[in-house]
């Protein structure tokens, strides 16, 4: 009886002190009195193996070429000689919910990232990603449509507040005139938007806010960016007018080429000749443009054969240049048109083939190709910001930014007071 007596006793002691500690945390919660028992939480994300990953996340090393069926973001390593090709963007410029403007992101085993096309609505992918915005500090435009680029102030803004505290580098061509290249273009994105990014300072890392355009002569075939052992050449497309290109990313005996929009065109054919994985626009038929934009034949004609490639087309450039796997993009995937498209491609081409939707994700080794889809949390938070990010240098804060009348109208009896020191 004593010792049943005794058990009974330790385990009310140890409900009393859960039972305390939730009210406390409540009471806490509810008061905004500090109590010793409650750790505040902060966002910070783990370090694994020099790279940033959510809290609590630890990826494992592929080995033997078995991965998941399924690809969970943050949750396998990516090998020192593999890299990992995710479609964050593969639609028009009319966003749909399963199809975001074009963007592909490239991640390598050295830990670098680089972004191809940043498009209408790719941002939310890479949220969805849980990604170290550190890290995404590199994109490479095509061109300059908005289903192209349209996001590149949300992720100028966007992840330098989710953790970059480095200058946001634009890559991209020149155009027939100067206001028509990328350098005008980004000069008029960060003045656009001065009244967002001018208020901030002070609190966000300097350099973070910054956003720095590389413009480079889109009719020539050039290496734009060569560091780390990463060479990126552009080189020209047709479409619309001067000022397209598509880009080759070359790492460790690895190839990834990125056309963006274009006819067939000769710099491409020798450009991506022989490459690993070839990513391609694949547009729609005249007959589908037709029946699902309502263009008369002339109209659909042009918008699909002249300043773009259709199915036939796609099929017969990757015949041509024979890659490893053959990417096909740039189409709302809707299955009755999707069908339809996989079925004229291989009128023109019997090679592998991925028909590429949003969240499809390739790794690729010198051995091995991989083809999933990647499954994320709908509601997922960015990783939180880095040490780095924390300690990086800060101006001082913008004043004047506010009329004293103005300020005279905050109801100051309803301000929450802090409850934390504020250094």
């Amino acid at each position: 009886m004593k010792r049943k007596a005794k058990l009974i006793g330790v385990v009310a002691v140890v409900a009393f002190i859960a039972a305390a500690s939730y009210m406390l945390g409540v009471y806490s919660e509810q008061t905004g009195t500090s109590v010793s028992l409650i750790q505040e939480a902060q966002a910070k994300p783990d370090n694994v193996d020099g790279v940033n990953v959510p809290s609590g996340r630890i990826p494992q090393e592929i080995k033997n070429n078995k991965y998941p069926h399924t690809y969970y973001p943050n949750t396998e390593k990516i090998g020192k000689e593999e890299m990992r090709i995710t479609a964050c963007g593969t639609g028009m410029p009319i966003q749909t919910p399963s199809n975001a403007a074009a963007c592909f992101l490239v991640e390598l085993g050295n830990g670098e990232s680089f972004l191809f096309d940043l498009g209408i609505g790719s941002s939310d992918r890479l949220s969805g990603l849980e990604l170290d915005y550190s890290k995404l500090d590199k994109v490479f435009a095509t061109h300059l449509h908005t289903d192209h680029i349209g996001d590149v102030a949300a992720l100028w803004v966007g992840g330098w507040i989710g953790g970059r505290h480095t200058p946001l580098h634009v890559y991209g061509p020149s155009g027939a005139r100067p206001e028509l290249g990328t350098k005008a273009h980004i000069d008029h994105i960060r003045a656009a938007w001065q009244w967002d990014v001018f208020a901030r300072a002070g609190v966000l890392p300097n350099a973070g806010g910054e956003i720095v355009a590389h413009e480079f002569d889109f009719s020539k075939t050039a290496v734009i960016y060569n560091e780390n052992g990463v060479k990126i050449t552009s080189f020209p497309a047709i479409h619309i007018m001067d000022g397209a290109v598509s880009f080759r990313l070359d790492w460790k005996g690895l190839s990834f080429v990125f056309g963006g929009d274009s006819a067939p065109n000769k710099w491409f054919l020798k450009e991506a000749k022989g490459a690993d994985v070839v990513v391609h626009e694949c547009f729609f038929s005249p007959e589908q443009w037709m029946r699902i934009a309502g263009f008369p034949y002339k109209q659909a004609y042009w918008v699909t054969s002249v300043i773009h490639t259709p199915a036939q087309g796609f099929g017969k450039i990757m015949s041509a240049v024979k890659p490893r796997l053959a990417v096909a993009y740039h189409y709302w995937n809707h299955r009755d048109i999707e069908m339809d498209m996989h079925q004229a491609i291989r009128e023109t081409y019997d090679g592998p083939l991925v028909m590429a939707a949003d969240l499809t994700v390739i790794n690729l080794t010198k051995d091995h190709i991989e083809v999933r889809e990647v499954t994320y949390n709908e509601e997922a938070w960015a990783q939180g910001t880095s040490r780095e990010w924390d300690t990086a240098p800060r101006g001082k804060p913008a004043t004047g930014i506010m009329s004293d009348w103005l300020k005279k109208g905050t109801v100051k009896e309803m301000i929450i007071p802090p409850t934390q020191p504020i250094k």
